[in-house]
């Protein structure tokens, strides 16, 4: 685990339990019904639900940070893409009719000055009027991408959530808000790494292509069985570690800048669009 002064503040308040995928059939789901059952208190790790949908990240922020959350959003565009923004006070997006963000999650992580103080299925007791939502792209969307290519995914196999890690490497600040840069980790056999390299960078709104293949501490991470967020996964003897930026980035900004005040998803546990994932691809 990396040891830099964010990621060690990181690491103590992820405790992130291993948890197993919310069903066996969960692919075949609509948005719409994922949406309901995690809003009736069903959680775990979103990888695959409501195959074919884009999955979202989430940060909610008093209005008075929103200007520089969005600019922070902007100076990082590959941990941080913006798809969608609400209005001050408002729970619903353009991006899935009818859903509501206080409940239709699996879990949230509730946030007062940098330190996790709840992760509960509900955030309405926590709502605030002058919350700014931001809702940014998250690589569960292009694995389709990678599925059909032929690329192995070994979180899904194992019935993992994906694993992330906090880095070494800085995003560029915005005002107040600053952090350390955090990466998925996929295992891919060198036969696919072409491949895994070629689909994702045609889905830039979900992060695109890698950050980095390799060596993981080029990225100031030292051991790939201890990840900040989610599960470890095993490995083939073969795989290279392939990393990409992570929509849990601004987390991480969070824990540093210590705003007074924030909302996310728990790490893994995505909100759920009507979206398709192929319009997001630009090729």
């Amino acid at each position: 685990m990396n040891r830099t002064d964010d990621s060690a503040a990181l690491a103590v308040a992820a405790d992130d339990r291993p948890v197993t995928l919310v069903d066996p059939h969960a692919h075949a789901w609509s948005p719409a019904a994922a949406r309901a059952r995690f809003r009736e208190g069903l959680t775990g790790p979103t990888a695959g639900v409501a195959a074919g949908r884009t999955q979202v990240n989430l940060i909610s922020v008093p209005a008075d940070w929103a200007y520089e959350t969005l600019l922070f959003c902007t100076r990082n565009p590959k941990p941080c893409p913006v798809l969608d923004v609400t209005d001050a006070g408002s729970w619903t997006t353009a991006l899935a009719d009818g859903a509501d963000l206080r409940t239709d999650l699996p879990r949230y992580r509730v946030w007062e000055h940098g330190r996790l103080v709840d992760e509960p299925t509900d955030v309405r007791a926590y709502w605030r009027e002058d919350l700014v939502s931001f809702l940014i792209g998250c690589s569960f969307t292009f694995e389709w991408a990678l599925t059909e290519a032929g690329v192995p995914l070994r979180h899904i196999e194992q019935g993992r959530n994906v694993p992330m890690y906090t880095t070494s490497w800085r995003c560029r600040p915005a005002g107040r808000l600053h952090g350390p840069l955090v990466v998925s980790m996929r295992p891919v056999p060198p036969q696919h790494l072409t491949a895994a390299i070629r689909e994702t960078r045609l889905l830039p709104a979900v992060h695109g292509g890698p950050v980095h293949c390799g060596d993981p501490s080029a990225l100031g991470i030292d051991d790939l069985g201890r990840p900040d967020f989610g599960d470890p996964v095993e490995t083939a003897p073969d795989d290279i570690p392939v990393f990409w930026a992570c929509g849990v980035t601004p987390q991480a900004a969070v824990m540093a800048s210590r705003p007074p005040f924030a909302l996310t998803h728990a790490p893994g546990q995505m909100f759920l669009t009507d979206a398709r994932d192929e319009q997001y691809r630009v090729a």
